[in-house]
Parts: structure tokens; sequence; C-alpha cells
């Protein structure tokens, strides 16, 4: 109730501004109409982000209908932003993010940086950031931080460490980024065209180089030193990280975790059927490394033969593991290592399969059908009518009403799904992987890349290219495709371009930032140019970064001129500050990492205050250290 009242007190409000006499507004507050309604307007954008009165993406549709029913754009503009470049290329990158991760070659990265990193946060904060801002250097930051984002969600899930910790970190260094070299981003591209207007010198590649590396090194120390209190913790469910769910725990008690020992050499090879780990320690073996083949069988058979020098993963509680290690003679690990990533939360778990009457398994024991070999899981424990059986069952016929519990990857889970075997009453969490693509995906990546920095062609172009590429080639399906971009960021960018549109178009921008110059007094340059920072950092946060940079680089060479500061640096100090965006999730990084990220505005207005302020200090600091 108290929504929709405040929701039609403002609309009200917007109502008799449009219907009162212009000529009336303008002798009471000195602008036009249409000015007017623009600040009223972005005023109710900024109002319902920072109040979450609706959802940020409900927001962006708002302003799609409410601009043009005031007149405020043309309903071909206000519906325009779901074709413009920017929202275009975010849904084909997305798409190229995540055909890599589909393929598993972002499962590569991430364990790469886990291995470089080990399991400091810090590190991995580091780490990760440092290396999105490098590539978001060369390409646009969109980009990096969306093909990054299915990497870091999974390292978050791994080593559970909240993804709220990593995402805003990696999103911040994404835009910070871009100030790294002339081509990082579009305003600092826009730079030089601009100089050209007024026939003064181009910027080379490297000349905001000084200034980038500042502002990254900046950036990552912030989140190092203060992320534990600017950062939210989203908190997981209950069962997130947890190797045997909740509801489960209470019907298997002999089953605990999952872990990893090492056959010393000295170990008497022998088959797994001979080790009876099951009824004599009552620990299931579910996978076997054997290292010297460096091959793995993630549900090994009965005539597995495990030899010196492999490693086994399996399934008990600490008490029964650790007897069965000391009666082997076999070395338990403190944690799992060659496992660690193919048997995570993220790739494998536990789920309980029940026998139906149509089953193929009804009236058949499991060694009749060779299970493991046939399925590729392992049964652990059989229930039947209340009671647990943890040894002995693989001899069993199976009746309808019977239910497995059965360990094995989540592919392997999805591919029985679609067979007559079980009717699955737990959550199956992963998708099926096509590692057999990662050749095609890294292909149309390339072939992408090199459009847009060999090439030259339109962004939204050449991602499109990469990502249709990837469906006809099979990487993923088109309706996979489909699914995996996040529409709420799509309607939620849609919908502010036509907000930045009407702020230019009406003049409001204009107005704004030459009513802040005229009313400054007698100016340094190095404060003249504290002051184009702070303009360009506002102007960033309600137009584009493009048309905040259009509109203030010929304002501020103008102004440079009258104050006996440098034109072209304070031209470069409006490219720069345009990435200054942090406070409200308008840009397209920030839009993209909010619902992954569990954030709310409230929370870039948080972090993004502190960033905001360290940026224009960092900003100053290198001017006056490097060009001043």
């Amino acid at each position: 109730m108290v929504k929709k009242i405040l929701l039609s007190f403002i609309s009200l409000a917007i109502g008799a501004t449009f219907i009162a006499d212009e000529a009336l507004i303008k002798d009471t507050v000195g602008l036009d109409k249409d000015k007017v309604l623009t600040l009223e307007v972005l005023t109710l954008a900024i109002y319902l982000f920072v109040s979450e009165l609706v959802r940020v993406d409900v927001v962006g549709i708002l302003m799609m209908v409410l601009l043009p029913l005031l007149g405020l754009v043309s309903p071909e503009k206000a519906i325009g932003g779901l074709s413009s470049n920017a929202v275009v290329s975010i849904i084909a990158v997305i798409i190229i993010g995540a055909g890599l991760d589909k393929t598993g070659v972002m499962n590569v990265l991430a364990g790469y940086i886990i291995r470089f990193a080990g399991k400091s946060k810090t590190r991995i904060v580091a780490l990760i950031s440092g290396t999105v801002a490098l590539i978001s250097s060369f390409m646009q930051n969109i980009g990096a931080a969306a093909l990054f984002l299915p990497a870091v969600v999974r390292i978050s899930k791994r080593l559970r460490i909240p993804v709220s910790h990593m995402l805003m970190p990696m999103g911040f260094s994404a835009i910070l980024g871009g100030t790294i070299t002339l081509v990082g981003s579009s305003p600092l591209i826009l730079l030089n065209d601009l100089l050209s207007m007024y026939e003064l010198p181009p910027f080379g590649l490297f000349s905001v180089t000084p200034i980038g590396l500042s502002l990254v090194a900046a950036g990552i120390l912030y989140f190092i030193l203060l992320g534990r209190f600017i950062l939210p913790k989203v908190h997981s469910s209950e069962d997130e990280g947890k190797f045997l769910p909740s509801d489960l725990s209470q019907t298997y008690e002999n089953i605990c975790g999952l872990y990893e020992l090492h056959v010393p050499v000295n170990f008497s090879r022998r088959k797994i059927g001979e080790i009876d780990a099951r009824r004599r320690f009552g620990v299931t073996i579910v996978a076997v490394y054997h290292r010297k083949t460096r091959k793995k069988n993630f549900a090994p058979h009965r005539e597995e033969v495990v030899e010196p020098s492999d490693d086994i993963a399996v399934i008990g509680c600490p008490d029964t593991v650790d007897r069965f290690a000391r009666e082997l003679g076999l070395i338990l690990k403190e944690e799992l290592e060659e496992f660690a990533d193919d048997l995570s939360n993220v790739n494998a778990g536990l789920v309980e399969g029940i026998i139906t009457p149509r089953s193929e398994l009804a009236g058949r024991t499991l060694n009749d059908v060779r299970f493991r070999r046939r399925y590729e899981v392992n049964p652990v424990a059989l229930v039947r009518r209340g009671d647990v059986i943890y040894s002995g069952f693989s001899d069993m016929k199976l009746m309808p009403g019977d239910t497995l519990l059965l360990f094995g990857r989540w592919d392997k889970f999805l591919e029985l799904k679609d067979r007559n075997v079980f009717a699955f009453s737990t959550e199956i969490k992963g998708e099926i992987m096509r590692p057999g693509k990662a050749k095609f995906a890294l292909l149309w990546f390339g072939v992408a890349l090199t459009l847009i920095l060999v090439f030259n062609v339109k962004l939204s172009i050449a991602l499109l290219t990469g990502a249709l590429g990837m469906i006809l080639t099979k990487v993923m399906s088109v309706d996979e495709a489909y699914r995996s971009v996040d529409w709420m960021t799509v309607f939620l960018l849609a919908g502010l371009l036509p907000l930045g549109i009407a702020f230019q178009e009406s003049g409001t921008a204009e107005f704004v930032a030459k009513t802040i110059i005229s009313g400054i007094g007698e100016l340094t340059p190095l404060s003249f140019y504290l002051l184009v920072a702070l303009l360009t950092s506002f102007f960033t946060l309600v137009v584009s970064n493009v048309g905040a940079t259009v509109l203030l680089v010929p304002l501020s060479i103008d102004m440079a001129m009258e104050v006996g500061a440098d034109p072209r640096l304070s031209a470069l100090v409006v490219g720069v500050s345009a990435s200054n965006t942090f406070v409200i999730p308008t840009h397209q990084v920030n839009a993209l990492i909010m619902r992954p990220g569990g954030y709310r505005t409230i929370d870039y207005v948080k972090a993004g205050g502190g960033m905001t302020i360290l940026f224009i200090l960092v900003l100053m600091a290198s001017l006056y250290i490097f060009y001043v």
C-alpha cells in the first residue's frame, strides 16, 4: 500500500508539471518545461534505485514508458536501447562467456588462478582483479567482466568465499582497467577526435597509462584493505558448500564427507573388490587417479586395480576413514588435492534416485547391470522401507520404491535424468559440459577479438559473430544461449539509455554544466582539473559515459583557456573521469554483476562512494606527479 501511494504521488507530481503552463514554470524556476521534467524523472529514477521499491529492471522499463509519454524522447528512441550497440554487445558477450564456460575453458582458468593464489582470498581477489584490468585495457570492460564472471562464480563456490566479496572488486577493476590505454574505453577512444576539432595534438596509445595503472593499483588495495567492511556478505543457502544437504543428513548418519588418500609405493596392488572397503570399513571408494597413466575414473568398479602412487577419493566419516587408512597403510590428506576441482560441489555431488515400477533396474541387482560401468556414478547407500543399508546391497534385487543414494559428477546425473532409470528426489545442480568443443569456443572468441582489434568492426557485430559461431558449431544450443542471458541486466540498461538521451537533448546536461562552472570564481589549474573531474563523475552517473565526454570535452577546453589551464590535459581529465561510475549500477559492468553478486543499490553507494573519492584523489595525485 505504501509503495502504491508513493508511486501515485510521484506520478501526480510529474503529471502536474506536464500540464502546467510552460511560461509559469520558466518564471518560477528559471527553466523550461522539458528541463524540469527531465530533472524530475532523473530524481524519480535515483529514488527508486536507492529505495528499492521496485526491481532495478522495472525502473528501466518505467523509463522506457514514462519518457515518451512526457514527450521528452520519441517512442523510437525510448525503445531504441534494446537494439543499441551497448545492449546487443552485452547480450553477445554473455553468450560467448557462457560458451567458454560450458566447454570447461573457464574451469581451466579458475584452476590456474587457484594454483597461483592458493586459498588466500586476498591473493585471489588481487590476481583476478589485476588480470581483468589488464584485459580491459585492450577490450571493452563489459567484455572482460562478462568473460571472467563464470570463472569467479566457480572459484567462489569451490573455495566457499562469498561471491559478493569477489564480483565487485572484479567489476570495478574492469572499469578502472579501461583507463590504462587510449583504446580501453569509449570516452578515451573519442578523445583524439574531439581534440582534432580544436586542432590540438592527439594523445598516444599509452599517454594515459600512468594514471590508469595508479587507479587500478589503488582500486585493488582499496578492496584488499577495506573489502570486509564495505562489501556485503550475501548469505548463501543453508546447504551451500555442504557435502550432505541438511534434508539428507538425518537419514544418512554414516556419511560425513569426501576424503582423499594417497597410495604409498610399498602398497601391494589389488582390485577394489579385494579391498572391500564398504563392508570392512564403512567407506565407499568413489574415484581413482592412476598417476602412471594420469587417468581418472570417477566411478571405479570392482575390477579396477589400485596401484602404488595412485590417489583415491572415498566417502565416509572421519573415524571410519581414519581406520581405513591405518589398516591399509594409506596416507590421509588434509584436503582434496588431485580431485579438488573434479569433485568440488560445483562439479559433483550426492543425489537420491528412486526406483520406479518402470525403471530398467527394477527386479535386477547392481552387479547384474554392471551399474558403475554403465551409468558412471557411485551407489553409496540403499534405503528400503525406512532402513538404510550401507554395504552388501550390490547383490540385492532392487524393488520399486527403493531409494539409492548416489555420488557422481553432475553431467552424468543430467544424462541419467533423460533415461528410464530413476526418479530423482533431489536437485541436480550441474550442467552438461562439452570439453570436446573447447577449440571451437576459443576459435570464435578469437574471431570476435580479431574483428574488433584488427578490422575495427563494430563491437556488437563482432561479438554477435562470435556468439553465432558458437551456436553454429554446437558449442551450445540456441536455447542454451537464450537462457544464459540475464534479461534483467538487458532491460535495466535499455531503459537507462533513453534517460541519458533526454538529459542531453533537453539541454539539461549543458545547463547544469555551465551553471556550475560559471558559478565558480578564479581557479588554479589543478583546482580547475578537480572541478572538471567532479563534474564529469556526476554526469557519467546520469548520462552515458560517451554522452558526458562529448558534452564536457568542448566545455572543459573552452574553460581551460579562460583559467589558464592546459586544454589537452582538461580533455584527458574528462576522458578518464568518465570511468568514475561506481555509486549506482548504471554502468554496464555494475549492472552485469548486480544480480550474480546479490548486490543492492545501497551496496554500490557504500562501496562505490569510497571508490569515487579514491578515484578523484588518485587522479589528482597522478596529474600532479606525471603531467603538471
